[in-house]
């Protein structure tokens, strides 16, 4: 009976970790998104100094 609970509080703690870590992960991407955003997309341009440079092929 005590290995059975032993397990029960494994599983739990393992089911709320990984939820944990979840959430953080998606809350960091929602804020990436969210910088993106506001500062424009850094995709499009490379920046040097926080200015926009021109790309030229």
């Amino acid at each position: 009976m005590r290995t059975k609970s032993i397990l029960v509080a494994i599983a739990i703690f393992l089911a709320a970790g990984s939820a944990g870590i979840w959430l953080l992960i998606s809350e960091k991407q929602v804020a990436q998104e969210r910088r993106d955003q506001f500062f424009g997309s850094s995709k499009k341009y490379p920046t040097s100094g926080g200015e926009k440079m021109k790309v030229e092929w």
